[in-house]
């Protein structure tokens, strides 16, 4: 089988930066139920896609939630208030799966299996011309209180998804090959 554009997945990840500055355009909801089927589809540990998603796209409550989720030292984060759709990544942990097996691996695998499906939603935002942001640094306290989050969910991260007026240059520098990869031996 061959392929039109034998790199398009590398074209899309060397495309994909974090967006911090959004415009207020709403995404529309075929857009996001999109991004939530490539993370539905992404790859988990013993198969339990832990994985729940509770996206604030109505403007009223998704600036109501970041007026608590990003105040005091969390304030750094408040441009993702401006992001038209904010995604929680929640996780629903499974007792073998990820207690068990962090306990004895000391391999906490639900954050794995979130990474990867976080990592689909962003990919498929960049294939569809939206932009994302991953965001750890929020009040997950608040968040959890006035989104009424039960407490069989942990919440892992939240992701900022929107339209944006100019994508940014990729500014940092990135390793090269030879600094990260050894075959065989370290």
């Amino acid at each position: 089988m061959t392929n039109d554009r034998p790199h398009a997945f590398m074209d899309l990840i060397e495309n994909r930066v974090s967006i911090r500055r959004f415009v207020r355009t709403p995404v529309e909801k075929e857009k996001i139920l999109r991004c939530l089927e490539a993370a539905r589809l992404a790859p988990s540990s013993e198969n339990r896609q832990p994985w729940r998603f509770l996206v604030l796209d109505d403007p009223a409550v998704r600036d109501e939630f970041a007026d608590r989720a990003f105040s005091g030292i969390y304030r750094v984060t408040r441009f993702a208030a401006e992001a038209p759709v904010l995604i929680l990544l929640l996780a629903r942990l499974h007792f073998i799966t990820h207690r068990l097996g962090r306990w004895y691996q000391r391999v906490p695998y639900h954050l794995i299996d979130m990474g990867i499906a976080g990592e689909h939603i962003v990919l498929e935002a960049e294939e569809l011309g939206l932009g994302s942001c991953w965001i750890g640094w929020f009040d997950m306290r608040k968040a959890r209180k006035h989104l009424g989050i039960p407490r069989g969910l942990s919440i892992v991260g939240m992701l900022a998804l929107g339209y944006y007026e100019k994508k940014p240059s990729r500014e940092r520098r990135r390793k090269t090959l030879d600094e990260i990869v050894t075959f065989n031996r370290l």
